[in-house]
């Protein structure tokens, strides 16, 4: 008899593959949900892949505007970024797969979720509380955290033998042994360990010191290759988030999200923006390396952040940027779905009513470079900081201004006397 019907987040890879097979073979009924985040995937032959190992039903989701929609615009409003550099590529896809993969566990009457993220990563986190937020009656299974799987399979050696044996075709080349997580939003790599690094590779020297080879970037030229006369684009932006984006020398518009962030990646990659190369601190406690491709977001991270410091007042700014941090914290951590990032969400969102307008930049050569902006809800009073007109203003008020600020460092310096 079988023991349930499992939903498992599919990637058509050897980690899933090998535990489509591994599930069956225990005795479950298996429904895996392939989620199209823009990843270079041929979809079709991972589904026949799917049916061919035993899937008994096979889900393939574009799941792309929702993606940007409702989660790269709003880590844009909050100018999410993870330990002042990670852009947060694949923490905010994590919420957006598991909410249809939720959605297909309850349509399915699925009492399981599965998943191939391993025992030391962020993504089992990020995924299994997604899926308790969403469903809590859900049951997880996460084969890398089994003994039975882990002490079968200790590393990717053991894979490939078992997919040989079962007939699963392996589509990693040896001669490329780094992981990748790819989706619209950005491409991450990391060194994949073990007895499969050293089949063959430029890069099996597991140190942070040793330079990541060429071939690991896919979204992105090396900005020496790139172009030598730059892109000039014009963002509009409404609440906080694009509306349209205009290419000033071809003349040509993006008006839809998909659009937006799809053209962004193209000028952004051909011109090597967003390449960062960092070794960042997991939620479960460990440092890892990754390298991080992420040319549109990086553009829109400029220029939003040009337009809401045009638009927004100092002080609700600075309580903005706070909040900033901790949203991009939560959805590090895998929190997307809890009520305190709910709540910061919303304010965020509050803050974004008067960031309106637009800003002219160029992409060059791996840079982004702020070339104006302009809004109707602009707070720059041209008069007010002129240094030739004296508008609304007093410049005797500063000298009370500073005696104050200064009562306290004037009474230390007494003490300390």
């Amino acid at each position: 008899m079988s023991k349930g019907t499992v939903v498992l987040a599919y990637s058509g890879g050897l980690d899933t593959s090998c535990i489509l097979v591994w599930l069956k073979e225990q005795g479950y009924d298996v429904i895996t949900f392939l989620a199209n985040v823009g990843q270079d995937e041929d979809f079709k032959a991972a589904k026949d892949k799917a049916e061919t190992l035993g899937a008994k039903k096979v889900f393939i989701e574009d799941v792309r505007a929702e993606f940007v929609e409702d989660f790269i615009w709003p880590a844009l409003q909050a100018n999410a970024i993870y330990e002042d550099r990670y852009l947060l590529g694949t923490a905010i896809a994590r919420p957006c797969i598991a909410r249809k993969l939720v959605e297909i566990a309850r349509r399915e009457g699925a009492q399981f979720i599965s998943h191939g993220a391993t025992g030391k990563g962020n993504d089992q986190i990020r995924f299994e509380l997604s899926c308790y937020a969403l469903y809590p009656e859900v049951k997880v299974i996460a084969p890398w955290r089994i003994p039975e799987f882990y002490n079968r399979f200790k590393g990717r050696k053991d894979l490939m033998e078992y997919a040989q044996k079962h007939g699963i075709p392996v589509p990693v080349s040896p001669k490329a042994p780094w992981s990748m997580d790819a989706n619209l939003m950005h491409i991450s790599g990391r060194r994949l360990s073990g007895a499969f690094a050293a089949l063959g590779s430029d890069w099996s020297d597991p140190s942070p010191s040793q330079h990541a080879p060429a071939d690991l970037y896919m979204m992105t030229k090396n900005p020496e290759d790139s172009p030598n006369s730059a892109d000039v684009l014009e963002i509009e932006f409404k609440n906080g988030v694009p509306i349209k984006v205009v290419d000033v020398k071809q003349g040509t518009s993006k008006s839809s999200p998909l659009d937006i962030f799809s053209y962004l990646n193209l000028i952004g990659g051909n011109h090597g923006v967003g390449r960062i190369d960092i070794v960042e601190n997991r939620f479960i406690g460990m440092k890892s390396r990754g390298i991080y491709e992420t040319p549109g977001g990086t553009i829109l991270l400029k220029a939003h952040l040009d337009i809401e410091t045009f638009t927004m007042d100092k002080e609700v700014r600075r309580i903005k940027q706070g909040l900033g941090i901790k949203f991009s914290e939560l959805v590090y951590n895998g929190f997307w779905y809890s009520p305190e990032c709910e709540f910061v969400r919303h304010c965020i969102n509050k803050s974004q009513e008067n960031v309106e307008g637009k800003v002219q930049l160029s992409i060059f050569k791996g840079q982004v470079y702020i070339l104006g902006r302009e809004s109707p809800k602009s707070l720059y009073n041209e008069e007010l900081v002129s240094m030739d007109v004296q508008g609304d203003y007093d410049p005797c008020d500063a000298s009370g201004f500073i005696r104050i600020n200064a009562v306290r460092l004037r009474h230390r310096a007494k003490l300390s006397s």
